[in-house]
């Protein structure tokens, strides 16, 4: 069957390459008759084409005065011919050729299917007189962008202070440029000099990334076609764990409740928890309940931890601590006894706000002392009366409560001032009664 192919595109070929006025019908060349006739030309030129890959296309081929001659298409660049007169002569299934009888000037049209990038070059149309004419049209075949994910990177984890290289290769004609963007449109940071929205080529080079780097990053393919095509690559940051302590320093009354806080900061996301000052991990029951919230980034976590009617056995110090496979830390709170509020006769518990209005009055009540946020906890005792009691924030980072040497003053209790005065109002009357007595004396 092949070579019967073969065989018949044969024939054609040497058909259209026999020049004109040469019998093939007997053994001698007989001239051709003296009649003369014009020579086939071109009537019009080729036009170029540009088309986007998986599109169809037509080159049309115009010419007079034929005659006998035969019309052949050829792709120059691939030296490959196509058609000769009605004939496909290549095997490619895409191709094919038709021509308009009824117009004046036969019309040869190549039509190519599904075009493409291949497809490319200049396409000749061929007339077999005895110099061959010729003429050509181009196709121009543009392709949208096509990101190579096998040349470009995939997700990746790094440890925080390394250095990051991000590759995006990409195909399609013309050749597409690649631009750089964070998927959340903050800026990307290049080195710690060096901050840009957007950064343009095929390699993104990160100097020692940090946290504030991790998120994801689209590589973005764009050219002359549509669509833009983009791939997004999420940098994960591993980093050991890090506290924050709001209040090192946490005073409540007894039989009230408090809330401890400890703000952690971790990649892989930490394992986090309480325990007391023995070392015992703390657990959600009657007596306490943990609680944890991710805040923004996500790395970030808000541990508190409540504490319900305090006693006697609950001062000392709490610890929460963070673990995760980078490393491990912990930090402590201490707890100490505080003076009850004192409730002014005109209080009752129905005047007091809610417990969320109480709050917004802290935040708006919030003073600054020897360059330190004057911070007030609020504490709630089992009876809900509330009261606000001031609390220095030791620092906004972590400290540990024995650096600093504080010299807490040593508070009296009520009975005992009331004792005082009255031992000091004994002590005068019984002087006003030897007074007088020693007065009678004197008198007698």
């Amino acid at each position: 069957m092949v070579l019967r192919y073969y065989i018949g595109a044969l024939v054609l070929l040497v058909s259209f390459l026999a020049p004109k006025g040469v019998s093939s019908n007997s053994n001698a060349i007989i001239p051709s008759t003296n009649v003369i006739t014009e020579e086939p030309e071109f009537t019009d030129v080729i036009e170029n084409v540009t088309v986007p890959a998986g599109r169809n296309v037509k080159l049309a081929c115009s010419v007079k005065n034929l005659g006998s001659y035969k019309v052949a298409w050829m792709h120059f660049e691939q030296s490959a011919i196509l058609t000769v007169h009605n004939h496909v002569i290549t095997r490619n299934p895409r191709i094919s050729v038709t021509h308009d009888k009824h117009d004046k000037f036969k019309t040869w049209f190549l039509h190519i299917a599904n075009v493409q990038e291949e497809d490319k070059g200049r396409y000749m149309c061929q007339i077999n007189t005895v110099t061959a004419k010729t003429q050509f049209g181009y196709v121009h075949v543009v392709v949208p962008p096509n990101i190579d994910d096998s040349l470009s990177s995939s997700d990746i984890i790094v440890r925080e202070n390394s250095n990051v290289t991000l590759k995006c290769r990409a195909h399609g004609s013309p050749h597409p440029t690649i631009k750089w963007k964070r998927d959340d449109n903050s800026k990307i940071n290049i080195n710690r000099s060096t901050s840009v929205y957007d950064w343009d080529g095929e390699m993104l080079e990160i100097t020692k990334i940090s946290r504030l780097d991790m998120g994801a990053y689209l590589c973005i393919a764009s050219n002359t076609v549509p669509p833009s095509v983009s791939k997004r690559i999420k940098v994960s940051v591993d980093f050991s764990p890090m506290l924050q302590i709001p209040h090192q320093l946490v005073g409540v009354p007894l039989n009230f409740n408090v809330t401890l806080e400890c703000f952690t900061e971790a990649h892989p996301t930490s394992l986090n928890y309480w325990t007391r000052e023995d070392g015992h991990m703390i657990h959600d029951s009657k007596k306490y309940k943990t609680e944890q919230s991710v805040g923004v980034p996500s790395y970030r976590t808000h541990m508190r931890l409540t504490i319900y009617n305090v006693q006697h056995s609950d001062y000392g110090t709490v610890k929460c601590v963070a673990k995760n496979p980078r490393g491990e830390t912990d930090g402590t709170i201490r707890l100490y006894l505080s003076t009850p509020p004192t409730n002014s006769p005109a209080s009752t518990v129905e005047n007091f706000k809610d417990w969320s209005d109480i709050r917004s009055d802290i935040n708006a009540n919030n003073t600054i002392i020897n360059g330190q946020i004057h911070s007030n906890s609020v504490h709630v005792s089992e009876k809900n009366i509330k009261h606000i009691s001031n609390i220095n924030d030791i620092d906004r980072f972590e400290q540990k409560s024995s650096e600093k040497k504080l010299n807490w003053p040593i508070e009296e209790s009520k009975a005992n001032y009331v004792n005082k005065i009255e031992n000091v109002l004994l002590g005068m009357i019984l002087f006003l009664g030897l007074m007088i007595q020693q007065r009678i004396i004197l008198t007698n």
